[in-house]
């Protein structure tokens, strides 16, 4: 027998197929679907607030095991007969959740069995989907079921069998689709990103409320502003999903606040936790990727059916823009503000702004509260995007452009030079001293010398505020300290608060979230970077091609298959950790490849 599970696009259901291939004569196919029914962060204990009451239906059965929350329909494509024997299985154990540090064990409810007559050779398949509600019965065990969604009916599935003859015809079109996008490569290369376009479409999603949006990372993980918008241009601009990217990038304008965009989304689309510093930057890049790649795919494209680029940013982003710089000029929230120097300064020691945002009884793992490198980095290029489009457009100055070139002149904070070499004073008037790359936070007149990942972006982001020369020297400290075979450490494995693996509790994983563990998302600038730099650019790209596919040949079977996890350990053999499958590390591997090509 062959086993076969598949959730069909746009539908909330669930279908099991079996195939029995090779059965020497016919028998009965007996079923026992367990139910856990709840959300994905609770595990399922026996209670009494379950309902183990069926409502049997053809080929199947109906149940509402909780009041208020939507019923579940359990149905076979052959005829079938269901028997009710209602009772809890315990302790159902879960290793990797005992591992991290969770709760790890569940009791699974068995409303009753199902049984299907089959022949030597035949398929069944079984549909799991919500219907219609049945009159409201009793309490809800809060536990369990923390969270009320609005309900609306569901209908059951009446043909399980087209349901799936039917997206697998849609998958066919989707994967011819991806074999054009992607006609550049051959071999392994093309093989690899066949796999990360596939694992691309499980993050694009719709919400119950419509709203067009990025999971950030499955299993467990919901929309975040920040992973959405350094995920969009991987997503949708390097597979020709303009479209989509468009729409996501529109409806996450629209809650703009003071300057801020939301850096969670919650279920119902509702934003929330107007919390982060670099959201809003993050918009512009995603911005200038759109408007590159509309450059280049053709305007006769079926995946293209979009205004020009510059009537687009005009009329949908531009006003967005706009407000955002105004509000980091003027100052806005969590003491995020442009100083005199036109540095960017954000944080107040109290919360976590940047993406590396991990805490543990409410303070920040990596305090990085004052100047961080990369806030100053995205801010530099924003003004100079914000400057071209004002020139563009035909608008007045929107800043005294004065200000690009001593922002560009301030951040040489960052090298540790002496403050005699600035135009002005350094902020907190210190003295610093010359390095070798870039330090990570200026705070309080001091330079955080860690070396970290975050200077890369100085280097990778289209306007960069470093010369030639110190660009290539923070390309090589990243490449000698920091480059590992699935992505980039995040700490120094020189530096005293170096952590090489990821393991424990969650507050011991969240002590080494961004203290040594290895991100891949970051290999996409890294790549970018290291392209801008090398002196002999075809052979970079030979270099990152090899790189690509050495990673990607063991890492695509070892976790998540066929997709890209969020974090690994620093220290080898880099075992893979966090989220099986991550929208950011898919994404800017795709604009990686993407990269390659078009350069």
């Amino acid at each position: 027998m062959k086993k076969s599970i598949l959730m069909p696009h746009g539908k909330e259901t669930l279908l099991i197929r079996y195939d029995l291939e090779r059965c020497p004569q016919g028998g009965i196919l007996r079923l026992k679907p367990f139910l856990a029914f709840r959300g994905h962060h609770k595990l399922a204990l026996e209670n009494d607030f379950l309902c183990g009451r069926t409502e049997g239906i053809e080929n199947g059965f109906r149940i509402e095991p909780y009041a208020g929350m939507p019923p579940l329909v359990v149905q076979t494509s052959r005829s079938s007969r269901f028997t009710p024997s209602p009772v809890w299985y315990n302790r159902f154990q879960y290793t990797e959740e005992r591992e991290r540090g969770f709760d790890w064990e569940e009791d699974l409810f068995l409303p009753g069995i199902i049984e299907v007559p089959v022949e030597r050779k035949c398929t069944v398949i079984l549909s799991v989907g919500y219907g219609d509600m049945m009159p409201h019965r009793g309490g809800i065990n809060g536990d369990m079921m923390p969270h009320r969604v609005p309900i609306y009916p569901r209908r059951p599935v009446n043909n399980p069998t087209a349901i799936w003859k039917t997206e697998i015809i849609r998958r066919g079109r989707e994967q011819a689709a991806d074999k054009r996008e992607t006609g550049g490569f051959t071999g392994e290369d093309r093989e690899h990103l066949l796999a990360l376009h596939r694992a691309a479409r499980s993050f694009l999603i719709t919400t119950p409320s419509g709203r067009p949006a990025v999971i950030a990372g499955y299993p467990w993980f919901g929309s975040w502003g920040r992973d959405t918008l350094i995920s969009l241009p991987g997503l949708c601009f390097s597979t020709g999903r303009i479209a989509e990217g468009v729409e996501i990038l529109t409806e996450i304008g629209l809650h703009e606040q003071d300057g801020l965009l939301p850096n969670f989304f919650s279920g119902d689309g509702t934003p929330e936790a107007y919390n982060t510093v670099d959201s809003s930057l993050w918009y512009f890049w995603a911005i200038q990727n759109l408007g590159t790649r509309c450059r280049i795919v053709s305007p006769s494209s079926e995946r293209c059916r979009i205004m020009s680029p510059k009537t687009l940013i005009r009329d949908r982003f531009w006003p967005v823009m706009k407000r955002i710089i105004r509000s980091f000029m003027d100052g806005t929230r969590f003491g995020i503000g442009m100083d005199a120097l036109g540095l960017l300064h954000a944080g107040d020691g109290k919360h976590a702004l940047t993406w590396m945002d991990a805490m543990v009884g409410g303070i920040p793992i990596t305090p990085r509260d004052g100047y961080p490198v990369e806030i100053n980095a995205l801010w530099y290029n924003a003004l100079c995007f914000a400057r071209d489009l004002t020139a563009e457009f035909g608008d007045p100055p929107l800043f005294d452009p004065d200000i690009i070139p001593l922002l560009r002149s301030s951040f040489r904070v960052f090298w540790g030079h002496d403050a005699a070499s600035c135009p002005q004073n350094t902020p907190g008037g210190a003295t610093l001293h010359p390095q070798e790359c870039l330090g990570d936070v200026f705070r309080d007149g001091v330079l955080d010398a860690a070396v970290r990942p975050n200077q890369i972006f100085a280097v990778s982001l289209p306007h960069s505020p470093l010369d030639p020369a110190e660009q290539a020297a923070v390309v090589r400290a990243v490449r000698e300290q920091l480059l590992t075979p699935c992505g980039l450490r995040t700490l120094s494995p020189a530096a005293p608060t170096y952590r090489g693996r990821y393991r424990g509790s969650p507050a011991e994983r969240d002590g080494a979230y961004h203290q040594g563990t290895v991100w891949p998302w970051l290999l996409g600038a890294f790549g970018e970077a290291a392209l801008r730099v090398a002196d002999d650019p075809e052979r970079e790209k030979e270099n990152l091609r090899k790189y690509l596919r050495t990673f990607l040949r063991q890492h695509l079977v070892e976790a998540g298959i066929g997709n890209v996890s969020e974090v690994f350990d620093g220290d080898a053999p880099h075992h893979p950790g966090g989220c099986i499958a991550q929208a950011w590390s898919v994404a800017e591997l795709l604009r990686l490849y993407t990269l390659l090509e078009d350069r």
